[in-house]
């Protein structure tokens, strides 16, 4: 069988300067990125692609025993941050604004730290303002649109799709100036249908890492609760994690006990990314290759052999179906057969996490 690469779920970090994005980046990717990037002019984002690690991938992998083991993946970018006093309206640069769009989710980094700043931190102050430069955006561009749609109605050019597009960009831009985010906004169908051709920042979801000191760290738990109450949020020990993604796994872990750290940076990321995106794992297995896929939940059979290639959704016939606890559980693809757990699955069935799927397809 062949395979076709996806592009990964895109998450992009973004924040106030000094909130230590890309210490948290570098924590999350192992990578050196100068962390004093902003300063130097830097408008190019730092971008990395991390492995989704999955021990039912490990524990296929002793099972079948492939030529090549692929983890699920997420690509993570840093975005240079707003600067303190900057306008408002120029939290992004055109050039950064554009990569932004092509995210599938965006985390907010905010400072919980003193070092190197004249005052205290203001982590939900930043918060608020980050979230009102991010609606700030949307209504740039929506009621920029509106002007246009408004030329044309002036130009005698008024098309029932004109007329719809323009009721519900008002409908929107009125949330928008309520300060309500799209994400939260009850959508109609018509409403949903037109805001697709607009790849709006504050439909995005959003999640929170709270980047704090070793100091503070674990001792933030009213301050997580608040942020938790509209997002989903991490606290990281931003620095001392950097530090921890050079050592060995054996030294981290060390280190980590003596935090009360119990996951790697990485891992927390990918659980709530996973969680906040509404994403689950399936398999594909064989002697080749072991690998895990995202699909969205409640996605059908047709969608994870869309995720696969193209070419197996154009041509589904079913799909043979096992869930990877049975065969860890019976040890083989015999013993599920043998226990009659296998089974043929049509395209509209709903793929559950932890399915391993082989796709029947005549193209």
């Amino acid at each position: 069988m062949f395979f076709l690469r996806r592009n990964p779920m895109r998450i992009g970090l973004i924040g106030l300067q000094g909130s230590g994005k890309t210490t948290v980046f570098n924590a999350l990717t192992k990578m050196e990125a100068p962390v004093a990037g902003y300063a130097k002019g830097r408008v190019a984002p730092n971008v990395a692609v991390v492995r989704v690690m999955d021990e039912r991938v490990d524990r296929l992998s002793g099972l079948y025993h492939p030529k090549k083991t692929v983890y699920a993946t997420i690509e993570l970018a840093d975005f240079t941050g707003l600067a303190e006093g900057a306008a408002r309206g120029e939290t992004f640069s055109t050039a950064a604004m554009g990569a932004i769009k092509t995210m599938d989710a965006l985390i907010a980094v905010l400072r919980n730290y003193e070092e190197e700043f004249p005052g205290p931190p203001t982590p939900l102050e930043d918060l608020r303002r980050i979230g009102d430069e991010l609606i700030l955006s949307d209504l740039m561009v929506l009621e920029n649109r509106l002007e246009r749609i408004e030329i044309s109605r002036k130009r005698g050019q008024r098309t029932e799709d004109l007329v719809r597009e323009e009721k519900a960009l008002h409908r929107v831009v009125e949330g928008l100036n309520r300060n309500e985010p799209i994400r939260d906004m009850a959508l109609s169908c018509e409403d949903e249908k037109v805001m697709r051709g607009f790849q709006r920042l504050t439909k995005k979801p959003l999640m929170v890492i709270l980047n704090s000191d070793e100091k503070s760290y674990g001792k933030n738990g009213a301050l997580v609760g608040e942020i938790s109450r509209t997002y989903g949020v991490l606290e990281f020990a931003g620095k001392f994690e950097m530090e921890l993604s050079g050592l060995d796994d054996e030294e981290a872990r060390l280190f980590m006990k003596d935090m009360g750290i119990r996951e790697s940076a990485g891992r927390r990321l990918t659980t709530l990314a996973h969680a906040t995106l509404g994403y689950i794992s399936f398999f594909t297995v064989g002697s080749d290759e072991v690998r895990a896929w995202n699909v969205r939940e409640g996605g059908t059979a047709l969608d994870a052999a869309s995720t696969i290639h193209s070419d197996l959704a154009r041509g589904f016939i079913r799909a043979e179906c096992f869930s990877c606890a049975d065969c860890l559980r019976w040890g083989s693809e015999k013993g599920i057969r043998e226990n009659g757990l296998f089974r043929l699955e049509g395209k509209d069935y709903r793929v559950q996490d932890g399915d391993i799927l082989n796709i029947r397809f005549n193209v």
